[in-house]
């Protein structure tokens, strides 16, 4: 192979990896609207966007997690912790329910983050320490009971339409995938952390703040965790902690994989994880709707994400 064709071999191999989710989005979307009856109706776009929303908030946080060479598997523990705090101190008022769940999923967040920064466990060790303990004391704090929440405020938050009739959820995921983009791309915070997953030893070599900066890492993939949580349980109108959450963190996890973030770190893409998680949602839905079993369209997921892996082992190598 001549230094040409490998040239244009590894471009190509970069646009599958960076691109490939847009025309994958493109090419669900239009088998939909070719093949499955109502899908292109004003409910149907209302339903997919309100369903994707917890699964892209979750995403942005574990995207930037990634980007370290990092993982969370605590996040749909993280989002139990939240929903079962908010209805234990809803009778507090709903401001501070809402205050008090953030800043639970925040605390998870800074214990993982000194795990991985300060006492230098392994990601994907130390938060499967949370991921197992974290639904047991959303459960304790729950009494192992489904709690219906009743207060208007919280309720409106799940069901309250806004512009153009999305709900708030919505709009609530639009904004903070702005931020988290304006974050990673223009503050000195985003650079830090492409430049730690790119190369840890470097980094702390060029002075960089490594730990600070793991700490404030996992503390937003858990503050996002938290707000996925209120925002589900204000859209259901109770807090489950057995269900809320339940496998998210592979659904967040195949967002940011197939939207072009490589696991071995050094590289984000926002808005490619944004469309992986549409694109999952969407896949999963098109595949219950042709009546295939939630299984078959869970095995479906597993083999995207094997797919996605696959074409970034050269970043993984």
């Amino acid at each position: 192979m001549t230094t040409g064709e490998a040239a244009a071999r590894w471009r190509s191999g970069i646009s599958l990896r960076t691109h490939g989710v847009y025309a994958a989005l493109g090419i669900v979307i239009a088998f939909n609207l070719l093949f499955t009856p109502n899908f292109a109706t004003v409910t149907n776009v209302r339903l997919q966007l309100v369903q994707v929303t917890p699964i892209v908030v979750v995403a942005l946080g574990m995207a930037v997690v990634v980007a370290t060479a990092g993982i969370d598997l605590s996040v749909g523990a993280t989002m139990a912790l939240a929903a079962a705090t908010l209805a234990a101190t809803i009778d507090r008022g709903p401001a501070i329910a809402i205050a008090i769940a953030l800043l639970v999923g925040v605390l998870a967040g800074l214990f993982n983050g000194v795990l991985v920064g300060v006492v230098r466990i392994q990601p994907i060790v130390a938060t499967l320490g949370l991921f197992i303990a974290g639904r047991g004391f959303a459960l304790m704090i729950a009494d192992g009971r489904l709690t219906e929440i009743f207060d208007p405020t919280i309720r409106s938050i799940g069901t309250k339409r806004l512009v153009g009739g999305f709900q708030a959820g919505v709009f609530v995921a639009l904004s903070l995938t702005v931020i988290i983009g304006v974050l990673v791309r223009y503050t000195v915070f985003g650079k830090r952390v492409v430049a730690i997953g790119g190369s840890p030893d470097a980094a702390r070599t060029a002075g960089l703040p490594v730990r600070p900066s793991l700490i404030l890492v996992y503390a937003l993939s858990g503050g996002l965790a938290a707000v996925a949580g209120v925002l589900a349980t204000a859209r259901s109108g109770a807090a489950d902690p057995s269900f809320v959450g339940l496998l998210i963190e592979l659904s967040a996890i195949t967002a940011v994989v197939v939207g072009g973030t490589p696991l071995a770190g050094g590289e984000i893409r926002v808005m490619g994880t944004v469309a992986g998680a549409l694109l999952m949602q969407l896949i999963f839905a098109t595949l219950i709707r042709h009546d295939l079993s939630d299984a078959d369209a869970r095995m479906v997921q597993a083999l995207i994400i094997v797919a996605a892996v696959y074409i970034q082992r050269g970043r993984l190598r």
